[in-house]
C-alpha cells in the first residue's frame, strides 16, 4: 500500500524514513572503509527486517542476542551472524551453532559445556568469550554493564586461562549511548586487565553502545582508536551498534482520543508508553514531539497519556502553540530504536502499524496489526 501524505496512515503507526537511514548507514560504511573493522546491526536495538536491503551493503552482518534473532539474521540478512547470550539453552545450541559465524559464550563454565558441540555442529565456527573490563560510564545503572554484581560477562578473577584455548576473540560490552571519550577510557582498562590474551586471539569485538551517528560524536576519534589498536594487535575488531542504525531516522505517529481535565489538560492518544515505547519510562528519557516545547514554554500545556489502564502510562508534559484537538496527530520523534523490538499488546493496545517513507517521499504501509495478533501470542 503506497501513501503520499502521512494524513493517512494508520494509526498509531511507526514511520521509516530511508534518506535520514541511508545517511547514518554512509557514515558507518565511510569508518568501515578508512579503519578495515567490521560492523554489525545489533538485532536487539533495531530489528525491522524489511528495511534490510537497505541496510544490507553498508554493514557486514548482525549480532543476535539468542536462538531466533540468529534465526531472523540467518534468513532475512544473509550475512555473518555474531550470537551472544548470557546462557544458552542444551536443546537450542546446535542449531544456533549451526547458523551463527561466530558464537560468543558468557562464562568459561559455558565455553567448557557447550564449545566442542558447537564446532561439531559448525566446524567453520569461530568461539569467543564475553568479558567484563568492570569499568563503564553509563550514564543509568540499570543499562550497565559493568555495574556491581552483573551477571554479564566474565571478570578477569574469574577467567580460566586454559579455556581461552579454545576462544579466537574476545567480547565486551560497556557503553550505553556513548561517545569515543567513553570507549577510549574503556579500551584502558580492557587492555590492563586482558592485554595479555589479546595477542593469541583473531579478533576483538568491541560490543555496541557507540553513539556514532549522533551530532557531535567524534567519529575521528573512533577511527584512530580502531586503526591504533588494530596496528598495535594484529587483531580484526568489529563494532556491533543498534541504536546508531536507527537514530533519528523515524517517527511514531499517533492520534488525540480524548481531552480531559484533572489540574492539568490531559491528552490521551491512541499508542502507550508502557506498551509502545518503554524506554520513555525505564531509562527514564522524554521524547521529543513534532512541534512542541517543554511544559508552559508554548502557549497550551498538556500531559500526553497512553490509552491503557496503566496510572503511569505518561510520555509527560508537552506545550504547542494552538490548543490540541480531537483527532489531531501528535508525533514523537526519534521511534525507531528500541521501540517496536520492545513493544507489546499489554492492556490488548493494538500496536503500531509499521510504514516506510521511501527516498521518493511515498509512503508504504508494511504490516498493520490486528486483534489476531494480540489472541495468538495468549495461547
Amino acid at each position: 500500500m503506497n501513501r503520499t501524505n502521512i494524513e493517512y496512515l494508520p494509526s498509531p503507526c511507526w514511520v521509516l524514513e530511508e534518506k535520514k537511514l541511508i545517511a547514518n548507514l554512509e557514515l558507518l560504511d565511510d569508518i568501515r572503509q578508512k579503519t578495515g573493522a567490521k560492523i554489525l546491526l545489533a538485532l536487539k536495538g533495531y530489528a525491522l527486517w524489511k528495511s534490510f536491503p537497505l541496510l544490507k551493503p553498508y554493514l557486514d552482518g548482525c549480532c543476535a542476542s539468542g536462538l531466533h534473532e540468529a534465526q531472523l539474521a540467518h534468513e532475512t540478512f544473509s550475512k555473518e551472524v555474531h550470537t551472544y547470550a548470557p546462557a544458552f539453552k542444551e536443546e537450542e545450541i546446535e542449531e544456533v551453532a549451526a547458523i551463527s559465524h561466530h558464537l560468543v559464550f558468557n562464562s568459561p563454565a559455558q565455553l567448557r559445556k557447550f564449545g566442542e558441540r558447537a564446532k561439531t555442529s559448525n566446524p567453520n565456527l569461530s568461539l569467543g568469550l564475553r568479558i567484563n573490563p568492570e569499568y563503564s560510564e553509563s550514564p543509568k545503572e540499570i543499562y550497565n554493564p559493568c555495574g556491581v554484581y552483573s551477571r554479564l560477562g566474565t571478570t578477569r578473577q574469574n577467567i580460566d586461562e586454559e579455556i581461552l584455548s579454545q576462544c579466537e576473540g574476545l567480547h565486551f560490552h560497556a557503553l550505553c549511548e556513548q561517545g569515543a571519550d567513553a570507549l577510549e577510557n574503556v579500551l584502558k582498562h580492557f587492555e590492563e586487565k586482558f592485554g595479555k590474551f589479546i595477542p593469541q586471539m583473531k579478533w576483538i569485538n568491541f560490543g555496541g553502545g557507540h553513539h556514532i551517528t549522533r551530532k557531535g560524536y567524534d567519529v575521528d576519534k573512533l577511527i584512530s582508536l580502531i586503526n591504533t589498536f588494530k596496528s598495535k594487535y594484529a587483531v580484526e575488531v568489529y563494532l556491533e551498534p543498534g541504536e546508531a542504525i536507527g537514530w533519528e531516522t523515524g517517527t511514531l505517529i499517533t492520534t488525540v482520543l480524548d481531552i480531559v481535565h484533572n489540574g492539568i489538560d490531559i491528552a490521551i492518544l491512541d499508542s502507550s508508553a508502557e506498551a509502545h515505547m518503554p524506554d520513555t519510562i525505564i531509562m527514564p528519557y522524554r521524547a521529543e514531539v513534532k512541534g512542541a516545547g517543554e511544559a508552559n514554554e508554548k502557549a497550551y500545556t498538556y500531559r500526553l497519556a497512553g490509552n491503557t489502564c496503566l496510572a503511569g502510562d505518561i510520555m509527560g508534559d508537552y506545550s504547542f502553540d494552538t490548543p490540541l484537538q480531537i483527532g489531531d496527530k501528535v508525533i514523537f520523534e526519534d521511534q525507531m530504536h528500541y521501540t517496536m523490538v520492545k513493544a507489546t499488546t499489554f492492556n490488548g493496545i493494538k500496536l503500531p502499524s509499521i510504514a516506510i517513507q521511501r527516498t521518493d517521499s511515498t509512503v508504504e504501509v508494511l504490516r498493520e496489526f490486528a486483534y489476531a495478533d494480540f489472541k495468538k501470542r495468549l495461547s
